[in-house]
Protein backbone atom coordinates (compact mmCIF):
# COMPACT_ATOMS: atom_id res chain seq x y z
CA UNK A 1 0.00 0.00 0.00
CA UNK A 2 1.60 3.30 -1.03
CA UNK A 3 0.42 5.33 2.32
CA UNK A 4 2.94 2.41 4.28
CA UNK A 5 5.80 3.93 2.09
CA UNK A 6 5.35 7.23 3.04
CA UNK A 7 4.79 6.86 7.38
CA UNK A 8 8.43 7.20 7.77
CA UNK A 9 9.18 11.12 8.12
CA UNK A 10 5.52 12.23 8.31
CA UNK A 11 3.15 14.10 10.97
CA UNK A 12 0.62 11.29 11.95
CA UNK A 13 -2.34 11.73 13.96
CA UNK A 14 -4.96 9.57 15.13
CA UNK A 15 -8.86 10.50 16.31
CA UNK A 16 -12.08 11.81 14.08
CA UNK A 17 -12.00 15.40 15.72
CA UNK A 18 -8.26 15.61 15.70
CA UNK A 19 -8.14 14.48 12.66
CA UNK A 20 -11.08 16.91 11.05
CA UNK A 21 -9.16 19.87 13.01
CA UNK A 22 -5.62 18.80 11.20
CA UNK A 23 -7.33 18.01 7.46
CA UNK A 24 -8.95 21.61 7.56
CA UNK A 25 -5.79 23.03 8.60
CA UNK A 26 -4.21 21.04 5.83
CA UNK A 27 -6.58 22.48 3.21
CA UNK A 28 -5.93 26.04 4.72
CA UNK A 29 -2.32 26.23 4.20
CA UNK A 30 -2.38 24.79 1.12
CA UNK A 31 -5.08 27.68 0.00
CA UNK A 32 -7.50 25.11 -0.84
CA UNK A 33 -11.24 25.47 0.31
CA UNK A 34 -11.35 24.04 3.61
CA UNK A 35 -14.95 22.28 2.72
CA UNK A 36 -13.32 20.25 -0.14
CA UNK A 37 -12.53 17.05 1.98
CA UNK A 38 -16.00 16.72 3.97
CA UNK A 39 -14.98 12.99 5.87
CA UNK A 40 -16.37 10.97 8.76
CA UNK A 41 -14.80 9.26 11.36
CA UNK A 42 -12.03 9.38 10.37
CA UNK A 43 -9.29 7.54 12.13
CA UNK A 44 -5.91 8.57 10.69
CA UNK A 45 -4.34 11.89 9.03
CA UNK A 46 -0.89 11.86 7.75
CA UNK A 47 1.91 14.17 6.24
CA UNK A 48 4.92 13.24 4.62
CA UNK A 49 6.03 17.18 4.15
CA UNK A 50 9.21 16.33 2.49
CA UNK A 51 7.70 14.09 -0.53
CA UNK A 52 4.24 16.17 -0.11
CA UNK A 53 2.19 13.36 0.41
CA UNK A 54 -1.11 13.51 2.62
CA UNK A 55 -3.54 10.25 3.49
CA UNK A 56 -6.80 10.42 4.93
CA UNK A 57 -7.82 7.22 6.34
CA UNK A 58 -11.80 7.18 7.58
CA UNK A 59 -14.03 4.02 9.28
CA UNK A 60 -15.72 4.00 6.34
CA UNK A 61 -16.73 5.46 2.44
CA UNK A 62 -19.11 8.56 2.41
CA UNK A 63 -20.93 9.83 -0.15
CA UNK A 64 -21.09 13.96 -0.16
CA UNK A 65 -23.42 16.29 -1.69
CA UNK A 66 -22.32 19.56 -2.88
CA UNK A 67 -25.50 21.77 -2.89
CA UNK A 68 -24.15 24.45 -4.17
CA UNK A 69 -23.21 22.52 -7.10
CA UNK A 70 -25.26 19.93 -7.37
CA UNK A 71 -22.46 17.04 -7.05
CA UNK A 72 -22.27 13.92 -5.54
CA UNK A 73 -18.58 12.97 -4.80
CA UNK A 74 -17.65 9.79 -3.24
CA UNK A 75 -14.69 9.02 -0.97
CA UNK A 76 -13.23 5.94 -0.36
CA UNK A 77 -12.12 4.37 3.09
CA UNK A 78 -8.34 5.92 1.96
CA UNK A 79 -7.88 8.78 0.19
CA UNK A 80 -4.59 10.08 -0.56
CA UNK A 81 -2.82 12.76 -2.58
CA UNK A 82 0.63 14.54 -3.57
CA UNK A 83 -0.45 18.03 -2.21
CA UNK A 84 1.37 21.60 -2.94
CA UNK A 85 0.24 25.30 -2.23
CA UNK A 86 -3.37 25.42 -4.05
CA UNK A 87 -2.94 22.21 -5.60
CA UNK A 88 -3.40 18.33 -5.09
CA UNK A 89 -2.27 15.85 -7.52
CA UNK A 90 -2.55 12.08 -7.79
CA UNK A 91 -5.37 11.82 -5.92
CA UNK A 92 -7.18 8.45 -5.00
CA UNK A 93 -10.37 7.87 -3.26
CA UNK A 94 -12.24 10.25 -4.45
CA UNK A 95 -15.33 10.04 -7.35
CA UNK A 96 -17.47 12.56 -8.79
CA UNK A 97 -21.05 11.21 -9.83
CA UNK A 98 -21.64 12.49 -13.56
CA UNK A 99 -25.22 11.55 -15.23
CA UNK A 100 -25.19 7.88 -14.27
CA UNK A 101 -21.40 7.38 -13.88
CA UNK A 102 -19.11 7.61 -11.06
CA UNK A 103 -15.96 9.26 -12.74
CA UNK A 104 -12.81 8.87 -10.66
CA UNK A 105 -10.81 12.34 -10.04
CA UNK A 106 -7.05 13.06 -10.11
CA UNK A 107 -5.90 16.40 -9.25
CA UNK A 108 -7.55 19.39 -8.42
CA UNK A 109 -5.95 22.92 -8.54
CA UNK A 110 -6.72 26.85 -8.01
CA UNK A 111 -4.72 28.34 -11.41
CA UNK A 112 -5.37 31.39 -10.06
CA UNK A 113 -6.93 32.57 -6.97
CA UNK A 114 -8.68 35.97 -7.89
CA UNK A 115 -10.79 33.67 -10.36
CA UNK A 116 -12.53 31.94 -7.47
CA UNK A 117 -12.45 29.04 -9.51
CA UNK A 118 -11.12 25.68 -8.83
CA UNK A 119 -10.50 22.91 -11.81
CA UNK A 120 -11.06 19.05 -11.26
CA UNK A 121 -9.11 16.50 -13.81
CA UNK A 122 -9.83 13.05 -14.49
CA UNK A 123 -7.04 10.68 -15.02
CA UNK A 124 -8.12 10.83 -19.02
CA UNK A 125 -7.42 14.40 -19.20
CA UNK A 126 -11.36 16.01 -18.60
CA UNK A 127 -11.98 18.57 -16.33
CA UNK A 128 -14.60 20.94 -14.90
CA UNK A 129 -14.31 23.74 -13.22
CA UNK A 130 -16.24 25.24 -10.58
CA UNK A 131 -16.80 28.11 -7.85
CA UNK A 132 -14.42 28.09 -4.99
CA UNK A 133 -17.23 29.04 -2.35
CA UNK A 134 -19.09 26.02 -3.74
CA UNK A 135 -16.20 24.00 -1.24
CA UNK A 136 -16.14 26.25 1.62
CA UNK A 137 -16.89 24.50 4.87
CA UNK A 138 -20.51 23.73 6.19
CA UNK A 139 -21.31 25.71 9.15
CA UNK A 140 -22.67 23.05 11.75
CA UNK A 141 -26.58 22.73 11.51
CA UNK A 142 -28.39 24.09 15.20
Amino acid sequence: MIIESYRENAEIYHGDSLCKQKSIELLQELSLPKGLLPLDDLVEVGYNRPAGFVWLRQKKARQHVFRKIGRNVSYATDVTAFVENRRMKKMTGVKSKELLLWITLSDMYIDDPASGKITFKTPTGLSRTFPVSAFELEEEKK
